[in-house]
């Protein structure tokens, strides 16, 4: 009988425990970036310094376009051969060497031009390890989990990456409001958030260098030309399907979550602190949701979810975020955003089950994580830039029908795909070993 049978429920919740746990703590690291970057900023790129502006401008553009993918297939690579437990370990392992050097390295008074420089370098490792730890740990909780609460198990996922957003939100107004003036944040309280996700990466560390190597990858462990791109490539159809599922889910969430701060203020007219406010409350219910659908999927299928988000979404997003952008009262703008959150939901809780049941256990943590790094890269992460653009050309109604197209796009993958609930590649080592 397959290895997979034999794990003990104990083993299997403590290996869905530690994936989903390093998770959080590498969102954490990531979002507590840009929470605090308005404090950090002055001590690493001084205005009157042209060079270190340049430094600057390039460093987040290489980190959030460039960075994801190239994690994303290193990691994925690095998986696929040498096992899913030890992948988490590297990639968690990054992320901790990313924040402490950001926690300790000195400011542009103190070492010059090699302050942004060694900014810089550390957000490049943090990128590396964020670009691969998706397709690293969507694979591994789909494998550790049972086919009949997969959708359950992985959709933790996405509680643990709006969670470490949530907590580096918490930690930025425990900081403001009960520890430090602000005055010590921007001389050196920055410094306490990034300390902390160290200390916590490295925990996890030791949490996950325990974990119990997927049955799923030791039986294929002697595969030839496991986790390469010409591997990968004997499954197109399969990488299609990838990018074409994640183009709409991905925009659609990057809109309704990291977008909605800035719409609620320049657009719906909104204080900065009502905006953070309703934004917050909206992450929280969406990060509820997750499981809720995910156990849905398990009892339903993927498909009839992924097609509710499609068709609903091509539907309600133009009258939702006209709506929004012409209300003041807070409440209306909460059940607005919550109502399109309920909708991307049945997308983000099971988009990375769906990816890993799509690939044969050789290529399966690059298969799901190359793929959508791209595809988060080309529109998840431009998603913002073009609302901007639009709304600077006068013509901010025209980002919500890119919004919908990107979303009817992906709609039309999801009514020609199969179910991979009910045709799961996973499964295919159980079969092979019974």
């Amino acid at each position: 009988m397959a290895q997979q049978n034999t794990i003990s429920v104990s083993q299997r919740l403590r290996s869905i425990i530690g994936g989903s746990l390093g998770n959080l703590v590498e969102w954490y690291d990531w979002y507590v970036y840009s929470a605090f970057s308005l404090y950090f900023a002055a001590s690493f790129f001084p205005a009157q310094n042209a060079t270190a502006q340049l430094l600057n401008t390039a460093g987040i553009f290489a980190i959030g376009f460039l960075m994801r993918p190239i994690g994303g297939w290193l990691m994925g690579t690095y998986a696929d051969r040498h096992g899913r437990k030890k992948a988490l370990t590297a990639s968690i392992l990054l992320m901790s060497a990313g924040s402490l050097l950001i926690t300790f390295v000195p400011g542009y008074k103190t070492i010059g031009i090699a302050a942004p420089i060694l900014l810089v370098i550390a957000r490049i490792i943090q990128g590396l390890s964020v670009g691969g730890e998706y397709g690293t740990s969507a694979t591994y909780l789909s494998e550790m989990a049972t086919h009949s609460n997969r959708g359950f198990y992985s959709s933790f996922q996405y509680v643990t990456l709006i969670m470490g957003q949530l907590i580096a939100l918490g930690v930025l107004v425990l900081l403001q409001r009960f520890f430090l003036t602000e005055d010590q944040l921007h001389n050196w309280g920055w410094r306490i958030p990034f300390g902390i996700g160290a200390v916590l990466a490295i925990s996890v560390m030791f949490l996950r260098r325990s974990l119990q190597e997927s049955a799923s990858f030791t039986q294929k462990e002697n595969t030839p030309a496991r986790g390469t791109i010409k591997a990968l490539m004997q499954h197109p159809k399969a990488v299609l399907t990838v990018i074409g599922l994640t183009i709409g889910g991905t925009v659609a969430f990057y809109t309704f979550t990291t977008y909605m701060q800035k719409f609620l203020v320049n657009t719906s007219g909104f204080s900065k602190t009502d905006a953070t406010l309703i934004s917050t409350l909206t992450l929280v219910a969406f990060m509820l949701l997750q499981p809720a659908f995910g156990a849905l999927s398990d009892r339903i299928g993927r498909r009839p979810l992924l097609i509710a988000f499609g068709v609903l979404g091509s539907l309600c997003t133009i009258p939702i975020l006209t709506r929004l952008g012409h209300t003041t009262d807070k409440w209306v703008a909460f059940a607005l955003i919550l109502a399109a959150l309920v909708i991307v939901s049945g997308y983000t809780s099971i988009n990375a089950v769906v990816k890993a049941e799509l690939f044969p256990a050789e290529v399966r943590a690059l298969g799901v994580g190359f793929p959508y790094a791209i595809a988060v890269s080309l529109f998840g992460g431009t998603a913002e830039y073009f609302a901007l653009w639009f709304k600077q050309a006068g013509h901010p109604q025209w980002f919500y029908w890119y919004v919908t197209a990107c979303i009817a796009v992906s709609l039309l993958i999801y009514v020609f795909m199969r179910d991979t609930h009910k045709h799961s590649k996973i499964e295919d080592h159980v079969h092979h070993t019974l």
